[in-house]
């Protein structure tokens, strides 16, 4: 019931227009993160994006199919409809991460290019692109996984704040589609959990190094790849249930 509740107000948010409304449904350290686009946002940094959004046009969102769940997560399938641009309908499905407070995590995936042109909803998760058969088979996705692997470890690429999942797919050789497949099935994550876990570990040997020592804290998060400070103690939190400082002091003393 509570699934199917957080759906409905959160959808209804979306229906408003009304950006702090969505953006309430994350906890305090909630990140969304908009797939696509390659983007994420601590919660007040979705409020202004949403603002942004919501000033470009009227949108309506309807749930398509349940809303799946259980102690610790929900997903659901949605459409997007824009009353004066048909071209700007689409497809999506979201999966949160629950927290006592709200979401620690909102993953956005949807097609932007695809239009609606019938009334019918999407029965069949297979049918939206994100979800799309790739044909990788265990020994590409390995093959794949060692490459990264020693982009990551090698060549430290998880520096780089402009790095995307296009970009290391270049890298990779692949597609986007395969890459993000890989990393999915081979290492049980999304694109941006497996970067910010080598941000996240980057970060915790600067705090604790005699060298590092004299940086702040919002200078080794932009050293170790994130462009702001909020996603930084997100992402940190996440991972280890301690903010950066309470992370350096209880190591340091």
């Amino acid at each position: 019931m509570y699934a199917t509740e957080f759906v409905q107000s959160y959808i209804d948010a979306w229906n408003h227009s009304d950006a702090k409304g969505v953006a309430e449904h994350l906890a305090t350290n909630g990140t969304y993160y908009d797939i696509p686009s390659h983007s994420q946002f601590s919660k007040n940094e979705l409020v202004s994006n949403l603002v942004d959004f919501f000033a470009s046009g009227d949108h309506h969102y309807q749930l398509c199919n349940e809303v799946l769940s259980n102690d610790r997560t929900i997903a659901f399938q949605y459409k997007m409809t824009s009353p004066n641009n048909s071209h700007q309908d689409w497809l999506g499905a979201e999966f949160i991460l629950l927290e006592n407070d709200g979401a620690l995590s909102i993953t956005d995936y949807y097609d932007s290019h695809q239009s609606i042109r019938s009334s019918s909803l999407v029965s069949d998760r297979a049918s939206l692109p994100k979800y799309a058969k790739s044909g990788l088979n265990s020994h590409q996705i390995e093959d794949y996984k060692r490459k990264l692997v020693r982009l990551m470890e090698e060549e430290r690429v998880y520096l780089d704040s402009d790095l995307t999942l296009p970009k290391l797919a270049l890298m990779v050789d692949c597609s986007v589609n395969h890459l993000s497949q890989a990393v999915n099935s081979g290492f049980k994550m999304s694109f941006f959990d497996f970067l910010n876990s080598y941000r996240v570990r980057e970060a915790k040997s600067m705090l604790i190094h005699q060298d590092s020592l004299s940086q702040s804290i919002l200078d080794v998060s932009f050293a170790v790849g994130f462009n702001s400070n909020s996603a930084f103690y997100a992402a940190f939190k996440n991972a280890t249930g301690q903010t950066p400082a309470q992370f350096r002091r209880k190591t340091l003393f």
